[in-house]
């Protein structure tokens, strides 16, 4: 089983950058966006054989994730169930048989951290939400979570101490996560390796430079880790600042 993460920053411009080849290319049985940045029937997305799934910003032109499933699907809840963080598109669950799985886009905490107070906020209200689900079947957990956990995470560490996404604040959020019965994927698998990100900045040809941050993550119950075959960064995937994740499961 293989499933794809991708923040599309915009999935109209996205599908002008090369999505569906992409798409083609990375050929995986749940396709998860983030950032759709789409209000319903403002574009076509034509996948044939996958089920389509969305949950949109109640703001136009912001946030907004989407599932894309060619798997049985079990249920599917958009949101959290709470409503001062169920308007902005952030969350869609989708139930199969072994797994929920949990398509995520968290909130930026914003330039001058003007947003670190609801991130906060969020940050406890989302953990309650996976361990309630986890109560019930196991968690993947998938998205841009906006955050660098750790200095390895990204190419400039030092320098951005307190800037939105390397705050202490957030980090010790994934700390929390990860000691709540949450495996980081990746990290797992490759503990040492460095150079590996997610997201460039469009700025001082960061990305051409490789200097990036590791914000998109899989992220798994523990009690699934003995299903994950790999975990995946697509880094040679263009057509946004971010680049596609995979995870490859065996049942």
């Amino acid at each position: 089983m293989k499933l794809v993460s991708w923040n599309v920053n915009g999935l109209r411009a996205a599908l002008g950058k090369g999505f569906y080849d992409a798409f083609s290319a990375l050929d995986a049985d749940v396709f998860c966006l983030q950032e759709t940045k789409l209000q319903p029937g403002q574009a076509e997305v034509n996948l044939p054989g996958y089920s389509q799934f969305w949950n949109c910003a109640e703001k136009k032109g912001y946030s907004g994730t989407a599932v894309f499933s060619r798997l049985p699907v079990l249920s599917v809840k958009n949101g959290i169930g709470i409503e001062e963080h169920d308007r902005e598109g952030r969350v869609i669950t989708a139930e199969y048989d072994e797994f929920f799985l949990v398509n995520t886009y968290t909130p930026n905490a914003q330039r001058g951290l003007t947003r670190l107070d609801y991130r906060m906020a969020w940050e406890d209200a989302f953990l309650d939400y996976l361990l309630k689900l986890d109560g019930e079947k196991p968690v993947v957990l998938c998205g841009d979570l906006n955050v660098a956990h750790r200095e390895i995470d990204l190419k400039n560490p030092k320098t951005n101490v307190n800037n939105a996404g390397f705050t202490p604040q957030e980090r010790a959020c994934m700390t929390r996560l990860l000691s709540s019965g949450f495996v980081d994927t990746f990290r797992a698998l490759y503990p040492d390796k460095t150079g590996a990100y997610t997201w460039w900045s469009y700025m001082f040809n960061a990305r051409e430079n490789n200097a990036g941050w590791r914000i998109d993550y899989f992220i798994v119950s523990e009690r699934l880790m003995k299903h994950v075959v790999d975990s995946v960064i697509y880094a040679d995937v263009y057509g946004s600042d971010h680049c596609p994740v995979g995870l490859l499961l065996e049942f």
